[in-house]
């Protein structure tokens, strides 16, 4: 539908979705940077959206049964800050939208979670939104089933672009939506056939309809600048028994000269420009000018569910006192009372009945008695449940059938099974963890930078962490993983060296409410390195004394993980030598870095020479604990290259990780 007809045939929608785009032209302007193009091209359809089919309160934008709006084109922020103005949420102010993209502004250049209510997930990284959006359709099938759709019946809608469809990541993502017939997700296609470079075609001939047809989902069209068309478009998706595409035909930058083409994506500041765009939309208002009319027609768009929600919240009400605690309680990622108890009862089987078994199988028997305990947990691995060790007999698998179950089959998609993990997560009343192996955080790591870029509690179960699973070889041996997940800034990363330790680490992942967590985990047995059972989580310091030197302290040796028991052997070899030894575990140098200085002192004294040992490389955060403040004489046992394909023993010995050679570098270092 051109302009003149859309204004003459449905004018009070023409100047509701006119403010959108204005705004938009006004913010990007005003910045000198931004996308223009991709709200100008949606606001018809952003506007029909939110006036006849969001269930939203904008005066209450944490409603636990809210709909969810991702904005998968994230690009496009100015669509979503305006939408929010319009309607009326309290923080995002006309002055918020005139500072978009400066220094203190909520209304950052790509919309940021966290920042501003009503903005669900970081967008910007394309593909990212409309992978969350799947985790966050799971999270609301699953606890439908479990709360009954009195408490939990929502829809989640995505706005995405050309290029999230083209990021790869889009295809894991609708191909789980598709296979578990999410059929409260609907994606809304702004096809207007632009990218940054040019037509579409330019790189691409993909049929997007047939592709989403052969992953399970139905799909509707319309003309993106209908609001008839459109309406009916998003109603017949919301009867749909499978997740829906609308594909939504539209013009990029529509009404300026800009349009259709590439230009149109970016930023127009054009004053000439903006003059001619704002007369073709018949709006002769200032800059940031919205009429009192307009406005308050948006702002009774954003109060419509106002009296839903007030329902609700009565049905919420006429639960039990018991119900209504937990639910508050699983929203609000608060532990159960009886978590620290369960942990301390793991640590002390493992005490009184000691046995070598690798780091995995540790994780396996914590989840097993805390699966129980924490019921909002969700389980689940790419396709390596069995050496993973992720399921526990308690969780069931999350099915068509079966929406109770807490375990997903992901199948080989480390980075949709990552990005639906953050979904879910953000959605609440739900504690995602899930597994691969620790070489495949690199199919995962755009969605893990942002777990810990939003401050979102996932759990990253990395099973077999180093040169340890032997006879794989190099390309699933993880050397330079630890490093690049260290270096992750708001990541904890926790490497046990046994059971007990296993369990102390998964208590503090789980403890989290705005930090990610990767557990690095072992295929081979370990030594249990903990003997006297201790009510205290000393992994909460992120290092400790493992084992005190006797006699004079010359040497302290410093590992993590299936390296500590290696530390320990050193040790005993250095003491029959008369040189006093300190062993130091350090399962999380995060969380070490944060203890006081004096407590890092007191574990790393000035003095005796430091070995640092981890079958890794030496990067991510060796050094500040090796050299100290000051520089000493420090050395370090590990890993400077690949590895290589034999039985881990074998491995050890050839690549230098061993106890003889600890013992020879802190001699030579003395």
């Amino acid at each position: 539908m051109d302009i003149a007809t859309l204004r003459t045939q449905h004018p009070e929608h023409w100047a509701q979705a006119c403010a959108i785009r204005v705004l938009a032209l006004d913010a990007v302007a005003a910045a000198k940077s931004g996308h223009s193009g991709m709200p100008m091209g949606m606001a018809d359809v952003a506007t029909v959206l939110f006036r006849n089919h969001l269930k939203f309160d904008a005066s209450a934008p944490d409603w636990a049964d809210r709909d969810r709006f991702i904005l998968s084109a994230g690009h496009g922020s100015m669509l979503i800050y305006a939408l929010l103005h319009l309607t009326g949420y309290a923080d995002m102010t006309l002055e918020q939208i005139k500072n978009f993209r400066q220094w203190g502004a909520i209304t950052a250049g790509h919309p940021e979670y966290g920042h501003v209510k009503g903005v669900e997930t970081t967008t910007g990284p394309l593909g990212q939104g409309i992978s969350n959006a799947v985790g966050f359709a799971m999270a609301e099938e699953h606890l439908r089933a479990r709360w009954g759709a009195r408490i939990q019946d929502h829809h989640t809608y995505v706005i995405a672009g050309d290029g999230c469809l083209m990021e790869g990541v889009s295809q894991e993502a609708i191909g789980i939506a598709g296979r578990h017939q999410l059929s409260k997700l609907i994606v809304l296609w702004d096809n207007n056939d632009i990218t940054i470079d040019g037509k579409v075609s330019l790189s691409d001939i993909t049929d997007q309809r047939a592709r989403f047809r052969a992953s399970g989902w139905d799909v509707f069209d319309c003309d993106g600048h209908d609001p008839v068309a459109i309406d009916a478009a998003i109603t017949a998706a919301k009867a749909s028994p499978r997740p829906a595409l609308v594909a939504c035909t539209t013009h990029i930058a529509l009404g300026s000269s800009a349009q259709d083409t590439s230009k149109g994506h970016g930023a127009l500041t054009d004053a000439t420009l903006i003059a001619d765009t704002r007369a073709a939309y018949g709006w002769d208002h200032g800059p940031f000018v919205i009429p009192a009319e307009i406005k308050a027609q948006w702002e009774a768009i954003g109060a419509r569910g106002a009296a839903e929600r007030a329902a609700w919240e009565g049905r919420l009400a006429a639960l039990s006192p018991a119900k209504q605690a937990e639910f508050a309680r699983i929203f609000a990622r608060e532990l159960p009372k009886r978590l620290p108890a369960t942990i301390r009862a793991v640590k002390k089987a493992a005490v009184d009945a000691p046995k070598a078994i690798a780091s995995r199988s540790a994780s396996e028997i914590v989840l097993k008695a805390v699966n129980p305990v924490v019921t909002e947990t969700f389980g689940g691995s790419a396709d390596l449940t069995g050496s993973n060790n992720t399921r526990t007999a308690d969780l069931g698998a999350f099915d068509i059938g079966s929406r109770k179950g807490r375990y997903m089959y992901w199948g080989i998609r480390e980075h949709g099974m990552a990005a639906a993990m953050n979904g879910m997560a953000l959605h609440g009343g739900i504690r995602p963890y899930s597994g691969t192996f620790m070489a495949f955080t690199d199919y995962a790591r755009p969605s893990m930078r942002l777990s810990a870029l939003m401050g979102v509690p996932v759990v990253y179960v990395m099973t077999h962490d180093s040169i340890g699973l032997g006879e794989d070889g190099p390309t699933h041996q993880p050397v330079e993983h630890l490093a690049i997940s260290r270096a992750t800034p708001n990541t904890l990363v926790f490497r046990p060296a046994d059971l007990v330790e296993t369990a102390e680490c998964w208590e503090l992942a789980l403890q989290q409410t705005t930090t990610p967590s990767v557990l690095s985990l072992s295929r081979q047995n370990l030594t249990p390195a903990r003997t006297t059972h201790t009510a205290k989580n000393l992994s909460a310091q992120g290092a400790y004394v493992l084992a005190e030197a006797e006699g004079k302290r010359q040497v302290i040796l410093i590992a993590t993980g299936s390296e500590v028991e290696i530390a320990l052997k050193a040790r005993a070899a250095l003491q029959a030598e008369g040189i006093g030894t300190r062993v130091v575990s350090m399962p999380c140098m995060e969380l070490f870095a944060a203890q006081p200085e004096a407590y890092r002192r007191r574990v790393l004294p000035a003095g005796p020479v430091r070995i640092g040992i981890e079958a890794a490389v030496r990067a991510g955060g060796w050094d500040r604990w090796l050299l100290g403040e000051r520089g000493r004489k420090s050395d370090f046992v590990g890993m400077a290259s690949f590895g290589a394909s034999a039985p881990y023993d074998r491995l050890y010995q050839e690549f230098g990780i061993t106890a003889d050679a600890v013992a020879d570098k802190a001699k030579a270092l003395l």
